[in-house]
């Protein structure tokens, strides 16, 4: 099984340079990983203590922030590598504060593992939730080095609990511990005799709640919204997006702002966006023209600023479940206490499914039941701020994966 994995490394290698020819975020990946050993050279000695976090993405990034701050303040005299394998978190955090230096994972072959944990040679290392490289962990486990998998979320669907993925499952047994999530996961280790795990729950939870502890004002939002009901819509697809733009133009609630944030920010789409709609709208980009209090929709062009923005949110909706790439973060408005709108296809996402119980989250799959909800939101003020407590009392019932982990640590 070794073998066939292995061999499926080198095609994915070999693919992954071809669809960079297409595709310009495959691309930045493939020229990322080339630099990935001679920046590691330049940034570390041989003499280094080191700490190794690793994430798939942003989310996982996100993921695992309150743990690896906690770390970053413990270790004082250890230089800590980050690692992403998607472009989409390296781009974003390539200059992340709680790391030394921020490097794409080379493809998990057993050359490249074999060389980078020589360089690193961390003395512990961090995995966030489902990116599990068997070469890597291997590499790390005959040199008795520490890892740990935190915020692990398993289905039985996966290849760790099939036959035919004997592979994987070892790669799990490198790990001398396993935080959960939830008690599912817990339970499907078990299944294959791994016993070395803790249900600690989601750090998101950790994550999002610290977000209170910020400064989220934003004075241009403030003067935007000029004190009326604001609807903000976070990470929002073109499905979520119609039904946005036929709500706004049919919209007989004058005192009601609109933030949208599109999770795609190229000009052309964000222009196709403001041409259909048949009110004042502001961009984010060109606030400084214009007189924000007479918009009645700000679309933010930028990143980074929306976990601030949701401050300012009395209903929030969060795109990626009208359509197939994915629900969005709704912790980050739920912290809040914003109730908030989804599209259906949130199967995946049990924080979704728990605040829908909750009657805090509301799932929708057309524009008539989007129009419903909003519209009962906006008028039934009981009801929306109701909503919003059942939320932020459900992030403040799941805290405390931080310090389960730290604790196990002995930090």
């Amino acid at each position: 099984m070794g073998f066939i994995y292995n061999i499926g490394i080198r095609t994915a290698h070999f693919g992954l340079k071809c669809a960079a020819v297409f595709n310009e975020k495959i691309k930045k990946g493939v020229i990322g990983r080339q630099d990935t050993f001679k920046v590691l050279e330049n940034a570390l000695h041989p003499n280094d203590k080191t700490l190794w976090f690793h994430c798939a993405s942003l989310g996982e990034y996100e993921q695992g922030l309150p743990v690896f701050k906690e770390l970053r303040a413990h270790y004082k005299q250890h230089k800590i590598v980050l690692s992403f394998f998607s472009p989409s978190g390296f781009e974003i955090r390539k200059n992340s504060p709680i790391a030394d230096v921020v490097v794409y994972l080379p493809l998990d072959s057993k050359r490249n593992a074999k060389k980078f944990i020589d360089i690193v040679n961390p003395e512990l290392s961090i995995f966030v939730k489902y990116d599990i490289w068997p070469n890597f962990l291997n590499e790390l486990k005959k040199r008795s080095l520490r890892a740990i998998l935190i915020s692990a979320a398993f289905r039985k669907n996966q290849s760790y609990f099939k036959f035919y993925g004997a592979e994987l499952r070892r790669a799990l047994f490198t790990f001398e511990h396993i935080f959960t999530q939830n008690d599912t996961s817990k339970t499907l280790l078990q299944s294959i005799n791994y016993n070395n795990v803790t249900v600690s729950g989601d750090t998101r939870f950790d994550r999002v709640s610290s977000q209170l502890e910020l400064d989220n004002s934003l004075d241009f939002i403030e003067t935007f919204k000029d004190n009326k009901l604001c609807v903000v819509a976070g990470s929002t697809w073109p499905e979520g997006d119609s039904l946005l733009i036929n709500y706004i133009n049919s919209c007989y609630h004058e005192d009601v702002k609109f933030i949208i944030a599109p999770h795609n920010i190229k000009s052309s789409q964000i222009n196709s966006f403001q041409d259909k709609l048949n009110t004042e709208s502001v961009l984010y980009s060109t606030r400084h023209d214009t007189q924000l209090t007479n918009a009645q929709v700000f679309i933010i062009d930028t990143i980074g600023i929306l976990t601030k923005v949701y401050n300012y949110a009395d209903i929030a909706y969060v795109g990626g479940a009208m359509g197939h790439t994915g629900l969005h973060n709704t912790l980050e408005p739920a912290v809040f206490g914003v109730p908030i709108i989804i599209g259906s296809n949130h199967g995946k996402f049990p924080e979704a499914k728990a605040m829908i119980d909750l009657n805090g989250m509301f799932s929708i799959s057309n524009q008539k039941e989007f129009d419903h909800i909003l519209n009962e939101l906006i008028e039934n003020k009981q009801k929306r701020l109701a909503s919003g407590r059942n939320n932020s009392d459900y992030i403040k019932k799941n805290k405390g994966a931080v310090v389960q982990i730290l604790d196990y640590l002995r930090i």
